[in-house]
This record gives structure tokens, C-alpha cells and sequence, in this order.
């Protein structure tokens, strides 16, 4: 299969080319390496009774899931078709540790979060190429203390990784769970485009009338505005389960909108190349830009270093010629000065000690000067404005430094006065190469 074959020659080239880079500039590289090496992946969230596991029961055409009004699962549970390769069901202790999936990351959450995590696979075809993750229902008021992990932190890790995400709501609670809000207004925003994200109503069936539909769905526009920000509200699809108990008809309840809410999950693998080529291009861009930066810094600390030095250098080669005159006029040492000597032809290596001596006090005190003077000043400088040391030209290139100032910002504050000489400007042409050359190519391919 095409898809699968340039996914895999992607992966090698990151690998290879970017991935050594990741590590240099201390950016984590596990989220774009985890993307690229397992199968697309369905993230299902949304508060406790939304209807994610009858969405997902309907969706596997099997009863994996256990459904209820009251709070029915508190893990994240991948559901996929792997065969033979495992069994029925993975602990999340194993899944951590599997080197070959992408959850190797979540190890760092603890035991807390391994315990709450598993595999299930199923024997169904068509989820043998893609995965669909059931997480927690969302709360009005937790802590980490109350889940003993940062739900927050772990839902962005999974979002990155999705390349859908359904977000459910019930007519009940309409989008006024707290969590829901925060993921809606930070999480999900921060960690996934909103083209990967789709909204559903659920449950409709459970209305008594239309009117109670449309004031339940006008209850959750309103809610969504709020916890966007934004008065443009994303289409809300409509769902509902197959059989119905109430007196709604099904014309009633637009059999339509579940039927394209279907479709549009069943079409995510589709979408995978195309979001895995997104993803390396968003992270290699931020890391272009802190390379960047960090460059454009330690070749002004170079510029510095060689005026301080030329300096020095000046100031030693003068000492070392007529310094011991001087001495010689003010002290009389040394008794022979080495211009005298060398004129007289009577130069001996005792000569040579004084001149030497003012040969390397103007060179060590220009090192001196450089690192206790003027590269702090310098680092202050840069500290203080960091947007000056790129070029801010473009809104795409604003946003990547304001998510970025901080991490160059660090590396900034940690550097030593050595690494001014390490060959940042080569790493920013291999990944300028890598952007124009190879990863333009893959998007080429992709439209061919």
C-alpha cells in the first residue's frame, strides 16, 4: 500500500535526519516518533453517560464496552484488531513497555495511570487498520489527586496522537462539566488541530419532544461559545441509539446526521498520512525556530568574542614587543630588554620570559572579559528580548515563537560559554534542507 509504504520511508528519514537534532535542543521527540509508528487512532472523550460506549459498541458491531447511566469505566482503553500478535486483552503495564506501540510515553504517569489503561483486541477486519481509545469520563470537580495522575496532561498526549477526536455531550449536561471545559478551551487547542476535532450530541433518542431536543441543543451552542471563545460554533452532529424508546420518531431525529457522524469516523485512517506529514511539519518548524534563535545568538557572541579578541590581540603582540622597555624604564627589569638583545645579537631564551608573560595577560583577560562581561551581557540582552534574534515576519511564525519563546529561553539560561561554538547554523541548514527537500516531497507524493 502506497500510504503505508511513504509512512514508513517518512519515518526512517525523521529518524535519521531530525531526530538526533530533537535531542540536541532538548525538545521532546516522543510525540511525533509515537505518531508515526502505529496504526490511525479514534479518540473518544466526553463527561461520565455522553454515550461513548454505545457509540463505540455500535461503531465495533460488538458489546466490548459496558453501557449505563452511571459512571461504567475509569481507564483508557484502546480497542483495535491486532490477531494473532496479542491476546485478547493487554494490561497497560505491558502496553508501556512495548516498545513497537506508541504508549511507551505514558510510563512516566505512574502506576496510577498504567493500572487505568489497557488494550482490548477484537476480531473485527476493519479495525485490523485502525484503533479507537475509549478514555474516562470527564468530571465537574477533580483534582490529581482524586485520579492520582494529571488527566489533563495524559488527554493532550492521547489528542496528539488522535487523528480524530469525538467529543460527546448528553441533552442532560450540555457542556457544563469542568474538565470538558478545560480541554475544550486549552487542552485540545494546544495539542491538535481543530479540523481533528468533531462535536456530538448524543442521546437524543431520550428527549421527550422536538422542543426539548432543540432546547437541550441550544443549551449546548450556548455552552460551546463560552468555552470557545469563539461565536462561530463548529457543527454539532446529532446521534442517537438505533433502538429507540420514546415516542420521537426516527425522521425526528435527523437518522442523516448519525449517519455522517459514522462515515466521518470510518474515514479517519484516510486521513492518517496526511496528518502524520501535518505533525512533522509543525514540530520540525518549532524546532527550526529555537535552532534559529539559539544560531542567530551565539553568532553574536562570536562577533563579540573576535572584537574582544582582536583587541586582545593587538594589546599582546604590542606588550610583547615593547613591554619589557617599559619595565626596563620604570624598574629596570628586566636588565636587557629582548628588542636590545636581539639588536646586540647576544638573545638568549631568558629574553623571552617577560615579553611571554605580556603576551598571555592581555589574551587571558580578554577570555576573561569575554565570558565574566560580555557574553552575561550579552545573554541578558537576549533573555530580555528574545524575539529579536528571529525574524517575526508572518502570523504562522508568531504563533510558533509564542510556543516556543520559553524553551529557547532555557536553552539560553543553561548554555556555556563553550557552546558558542558548537555549529548551530549546520543544524539549521539540515533542517531548512530537510523542510524544503525531503518533507516537500512526501506532500507531493501524497497529492500524486
Amino acid at each position: 500500500m502506497l500510504e503505508s509504504k511513504i509512512q514508513s520511508e517518512l519515518q526512517n528519514k525523521v529518524n535519521k535526519k531530525i531526530a538526533p537534532l530533537f535531542s540536541k535542543y532538548n525538545l521532546d521527540f516522543s510525540s511525533l516518533e509515537s505518531g508515526m509508528k502505529w496504526k490511525p487512532i479514534v479518540l473518544i472523550i466526553g463527561n461520565y453517560s455522553s454515550g461513548k460506549s454505545t457509540l463505540i459498541n455500535e461503531l465495533t458491531g460488538t458489546d466490548i464496552q459496558r453501557t449505563g447511566q452511571a459512571p461504567t469505566d475509569d481507564a483508557f482503553t484502546v480497542i483495535t484488531s491486532e490477531g494473532a500478535k496479542r491476546p485478547k486483552e493487554v494490561p497497560g503495564s505491558t502496553l508501556v513497555n512495548d516498545d513497537q506501540l506508541p504508549f511507551v510515553k505514558f510510563k512516566k504517569y505512574g502506576e496510577k495511570l498504567t493500572s487505568h489503561l489497557c488494550l482490548k483486541n477484537i476480531d473485527v477486519p476493519a479495525f485490523a487498520d485502525m484503533a479507537i481509545i475509549d478514555s474516562p469520563g470527564m468530571l465537574d470537580a477533580t483534582t490529581e489527586k482524586d485520579r492520582g495522575y494529571d488527566y489533563m496532561e495524559v488527554l493532550g498526549e492521547f489528542a496528539k496522537m488522535a487523528d480524530l477526536i469525538v467529543l460527546m455531550f448528553d441533552p442532560h449536561k450540555a457542556g457544563t462539566i469542568k474538565e470538558t471545559y478545560s480541554a475544550i478551551r486549552n487542552t485540545l487547542p494546544e495539542k491538535s488541530g481543530e479540523d481533528r476535532i468533531i462535536f456530538v450530541m448524543s442521546r437524543i433518542d431520550e428527549c421527550d419532544n422536538i422542543s426539548d431536543l432543540v432546547r437541550s441543543y441550544g443549551t449546548l451552542c450556548w455552552n460551546m461559545s463560552q468555552m470557545t471563545g469563539r461565536k462561530d460554533i463548529p457543527h454539532i452532529y446529532l446521534t442517537y441509539s438505533p433502538n429507540l424508546t420514546n415516542t420521537l420518531t426516527n425522521a425526528d431525529l435527523w437518522p442523516q446526521e448519525r449517519t455522517e457522524l459514522m462515515e466521518k469516523i470510518h474515514a479517519a485512517p484516510g486521513l492518517r498520512l496526511n496528518h502524520i506529514l501535518e505533525d512533522v511539519d509543525r514540530q520540525v518548524n518549532e524546532l527550526q525556530i529555537v535552532c534559529e534563535s539559539v544560531a542567530e545568538y551565539t553568532q553574536r557572541a562570536r562577533k563579540l568574542f573576535w572584537k574582544i579578541g582582536k583587541i586582545s590581540i593587538v594589546l599582546a603582540v604590542f606588550l610583547f614587543c615593547f613591554g619589557d622597555v617599559f619595565t626596563n624604564s620604570l624598574i629596570s627589569l628586566p636588565q636587557q630588554t629582548l628588542i636590545s638583545a636581539l639588536r646586540e645579537g647576544n638573545f638568549t631564551l631568558t629574553n623571552l620570559i617577560l615579553p611571554f608573560i605580556f603576551l598571555f595577560v592581555p589574551l587571558i583577560l580578554g577570555v576573561l572579559l569575554f565570558n565574566n562581561w560580555g557574553l552575561k551581557n550579552l545573554l541578558k540582552i537576549a533573555l530580555a528580548a528574545p524575539q529579536d534574534l528571529v525574524s517575526l515576519d508572518n502570523e504562522y511564525r508568531r504563533n510558533l515563537w509564542r510556543k516556543m519563546e520559553n524553551t529557547t529561553k532555557t536553552i539560553l539560561s543553561n548554555s556555556k560559554p563553550k557552546d558558542i561554538w558548537l555549529g548551530h547554523s549546520g543544524n539549521l541548514s539540515k533542517i531548512r534542507r530537510f523542510l524544503e527537500g525531503d518533507l516537500k516531497k512526501y506532500y507531493d507524493k501524497l497529492r500524486a
